[in-house]
């Protein structure tokens, strides 16, 4: 039973992994119909939001794309950054989407944000104190662990709106805005559900981590009693 568990955790990330590069691969050789790079994208975006302070920047990595809130910096992979595909406009439309989410104060994203000190302490320290729990039989040192863990498994669960959003605000202006054409918008669709499963993969394998967790909790201390 165990081992079939451990192959479910396992294999969901690894499937929505590949789900993400087997889409990227097919639609970053699919160029635009207004052939623009995925910088002029994400720059045409920002302006027609009046995000003008927001930078654009080449980063490092594979599937580096990411939006810095600190720095208002929406930072693309190359293959993105320099790409006129339709793979590289809808990543860059959706970084843009949660510049746009900082922008307007968008209360699931200041809500993560604030979460972020909470869940790195939770991930750091979760499995430190629920290896010695379970090791020392401690049932108070494992609920410590298990709050611990609760905080990160709420972090990636409240991530999930925030993703979801910023692929909504970029189809929406990707389209209003003519970057790409009406036949393309199922195929920009594809390449931001690839990406938005593996958060809902992470989320779903820490949400069963956890609960077999508790189910350990609850099992040690109907045996002490």
């Amino acid at each position: 039973m165990y081992l079939i568990y451990f192959a479910i955790i396992v294999l969901i990330p690894l499937w929505a992994q590949m789900r993400v590069k087997n889409t990227f691969a097919r639609y970053s050789r699919v160029p635009t119909s207004s052939y623009r790079r995925g910088a002029d994208v994400a720059r045409e975006i920002l302006n027609a939001n009046g995000l003008y302070n927001v930078a654009v920047e080449e980063g490092r990595g594979f599937l580096s794309d990411h939006y810095d809130p600190r720095s208002k910096t929406v930072r693309l992979s190359p293959e993105n950054y320099h790409g006129h595909s339709i793979a590289a406009s809808a990543i860059a439309a959706h970084e843009c989407g949660h510049a746009i989410q900082d922008g307007e104060r968008y209360a699931f994203l200041r809500f993560r944000h604030a979460l972020v000190p909470v869940a790195n302490l939770g991930s750091n320290a979760s499995w430190i104190l629920i290896m010695i729990g379970i090791f020392a039989h401690l049932s108070g040192l494992l609920l410590l662990g298990i709050i611990f863990m609760a905080a990160a498994v709420l972090f990636q669960l409240v991530t999930l709106p925030v993703e979801f959003n910023a692929s909504n605000r970029a189809m929406k202006q990707v389209v209003s805005l003519g970057l790409i054409g009406n036949r393309e918008q199922r195929e920009a669709r594809k390449v931001l559900n690839a990406a938005a499963l593996t958060y809902v993969a992470a989320a779903a394998v820490a949400v069963l981590e956890l609960l077999r967790l508790v189910l350990i909790f609850t099992g040690m201390n109907r045996n002490d009693d």
